[in-house]
């Protein structure tokens, strides 16, 4: 098996013009949900309001509430790094449209004095420390695949999230794709039946866990273990090699499913084909109802103006994957095809 390094950065806006958008200055948009999109998004909000006016209150409450809130329409638009079902849009009120906005990695860190990042993990090892079989960090396992002599002998502490997690979906289906004994113990859903571990929510519950837990071990994404200077570490993928998760290891897993992803934006893209894809790699979306929705020109301008290539260029240097330019073309279509749509300029 190949090692393939790849580091994270930092660490081991479309219809009316924006002239006269101003008019706009008493309007805020309301919305709730990913934890895993949080941080990329509070930069776009804030670099929203300062072009149009237009406010975005957003509560980063797990994908799960988001969901909720837009079901209960307390929103005007849901974010989720778990795409609807189609048993689950059935349940909606309106048909909702999916547009993804970014890609990243949930990477697997830990907390063990003494060790930076690198340790390496197959999907077997990591199913099985949240199954409650490999317990220990010295566990023999572990160091076969690390080609280390020894580890501490201190218990490993599974942290997983408490809510309902667009982030555990694409762990959960990544475990689920790759270990058969998951797939049929455990499976893949926002939320799961955890055998073992403690629970925190939101990526910054599970972060701060591992961090305060000697032996802590947990799934986040990338960019909250770079901000919090927690180490992660490399997965074996399904051609064999060990990759750390990074900007361009998560790129190259998602363009695997690109044909995929052209046809149904909610294809998972994890455990991808390809020597150098980052295996737990998945997009993030928002969630907007095509018709009955509340503020859907304020919306709908929103998001078109996320999709300028400012914006989605300003996600590589916080650890996310822009988008691909067809996605970029798909999104614009769909949100042009909400009802009382306002695209923003450029778009």
């Amino acid at each position: 098996m190949r090692t393939i390094l790849r580091w994270g950065a930092a660490f081991c806006l479309m219809g009316a013009s924006m002239a006269g958008v101003r008019a706009n200055a008493a309007v805020s948009l309301n919305g709730a949900g990913s934890t895993f999109a949080a941080p990329f998004y509070k930069i776009w909000f804030a670099g929203f309001a300062k072009a149009t006016g237009i406010t975005v209150n957003y509560q980063a409450v797990g994908s799960g509430n988001g969901i909720n809130d837009l079901k209960n329409k307390t929103v005007d638009f849901g974010a989720s790094d778990a795409p609807l079902s189609d048993s689950d849009e059935k349940t909606m009120p309106f048909p909702v449209v999916h547009v993804p906005t970014a890609g990243g990695a949930v990477v697997i860190s830990y907390n063990l004095k003494g060790v930076g990042c690198g340790l390496r993990f197959t999907p077997e090892i990591i199913a099985d420390i949240y199954l409650g079989k490999i317990k220990f960090w010295d566990d023999p396992k572990i160091l076969a695949v690390n080609f280390v002599k020894s580890l501490p002998h201190i218990p490993i502490v599974p942290v997983h999230r408490s809510d309902g997690s667009g982030t555990t979906y694409i762990f959960t289906s990544f475990l689920a794709k790759a270990v058969p004994a998951w797939a049929s113990s455990v499976g893949a859903a926002k939320s799961v039946s955890w055998p073992v571990g403690q629970g925190g929510p939101g990526n910054p519950g599970v972060e701060t866990k591992i961090q305060q837990t000697n032996g802590g071990f947990g799934y986040i994404e990338l960019a909250y273990a770079i901000q919090n200077h927690l180490p992660y570490g490399s997965v074996e993928n399904a051609a064999g090699n060990f990759v750390m998760p990074g900007v361009t290891t998560t790129r190259l897993a998602i363009a695997q499913y690109l044909p995929q992803l052209q046809k149904d934006v909610r294809i998972p893209t994890v455990y991808a084909p390809g020597m150098n894809s980052y295996p737990i790699s998945g997009l993030t979306f928002i969630l907007i109802y095509q018709h009955g929705g509340t503020n859907p020109g304020p919306v709908t301008q929103l998001w078109s103006w996320a999709m300028q290539k400012a914006q989605q260029d300003e996600l590589k240097t916080l650890d996310y994957v822009p988008l691909p330019k067809s996605l970029i073309t798909i999104n614009l279509s769909t949100l042009s095809s909400v009802q009382g749509a306002k695209m923003a300029s450029g778009g």
